[in-house]
């Protein structure tokens, strides 16, 4: 009856920590392979991850797993094994995300990596309701700041990638041409905010200089709206085009923007406008002293 008492209260002093690298180690083959057979159900099947990578990963999350755990009794959230387990997870969802997965299919994956733990802890019979309860809450805290990093990294890359493809878009939707020797188009399309105002006014200062540029056609037909923010930044390019030294020709108002230009007292008296591009070429013409033969006129 000692004894037994004995075991029953050196069994309450165990901390969740121990509890469940004492389950680990016993039935690490049983947990690894119920995970392992869970991961082939959702990855494989969609040609995400092969077997050999699912029971690589398994083995790997079991090896951290325990190490994190017998970290000084602690599952410390700043220890450098707790990062390492981050970090295999964070690898595995980018590598999984990569092949075409989904965030949603990790995370429950992730989640039924817990709950097989939790069956597991509803076995051992010595163990009380408050070590249970703390168990649990071990188990819920680890895995949630797992999943919460996860989406983290997730979240950083998506927006990385979304702002590397307005970049891109940037840059490819307001192509520069020199359309005559020395006369290059602008045409601008949407609306010019700060950043694409920089990108646009880099890429054309750097043409102007390049192909020696004496005028450019600055063609606004495709801005739908205007306020005192894009007209700002319509001046703007207008003066830096002036001081490279090439004269700046807009094209291309139509009477609504015409209208806003004007109640916000925008004034464009000193910038050449024409209504079309076409006119604005025969200006530019004028100006570079370039006579076009009408080819309708008889030779």
């Amino acid at each position: 009856m000692t004894g037994g008492n004995m075991n029953r209260e050196d069994g309450e002093t165990r901390s969740a920590n121990e509890i469940l690298v004492e389950q680990l180690m016993v039935n690490v083959g049983r947990i690894s392979g119920v995970i392992e057979e869970r991961g082939h159900n959702i990855f494989v099947q969609g040609n995400i991850l092969s077997r050999e990578e699912i029971s690589d990963y398994s083995v790997e999350f079991m090896e951290l797993f325990v190490m994190l755990l017998q970290h000084e009794g602690r599952s410390d959230r700043s220890s450098e094994e707790f990062r390492a387990l981050q970090q295999f997870f964070t690898t595995m969802s980018q590598q999984i995300l990569m092949r075409g997965g989904d965030m949603e299919e990790f995370v429950r994956y992730l989640q039924f990596m817990q709950n097989v733990m939790i069956e597991d802890l509803g076995r051992d019979a010595e163990i009380t309701p408050e070590q249970t309860r703390e168990t649990l809450l071990l188990l819920a805290g680890v895995f949630n700041d797992i999943i919460l990093d996860v989406y983290r990294v997730y979240l950083e890359q998506k927006e990385s990638t979304i702002e590397a493809q307005q970049a891109e878009l940037r840059e490819i939707s307001t192509p520069i041409t020199e359309i005559w020797d020395g006369v290059l188009t602008l045409p601008i399309i949407g609306t010019l905010d700060s950043s694409r105002t920089m990108v646009v006014m880099e890429k054309l200062l750097g043409r102007i200089e390049q192909d020696r540029a004496r005028v450019v056609l600055m063609d606004v037909t495709g801005v739908m709206a205007i306020d005192s923010q894009v007209s700002h930044h319509l001046v703007q390019m207008i003066r830096a085009i002036g001081l490279m030294g090439a004269r700046p020709v807009l094209t291309g108002i139509r009477p609504e923007i015409a209208r806003a230009l004007t109640s916000l007292n925008i004034d464009l008296g000193d910038v050449t406008t024409r209504a079309t591009l076409a006119e604005g070429l025969k200006e530019a013409f004028h100006w570079l002293g370039v006579r076009m033969a009408d080819a309708r006129t008889p030779a």
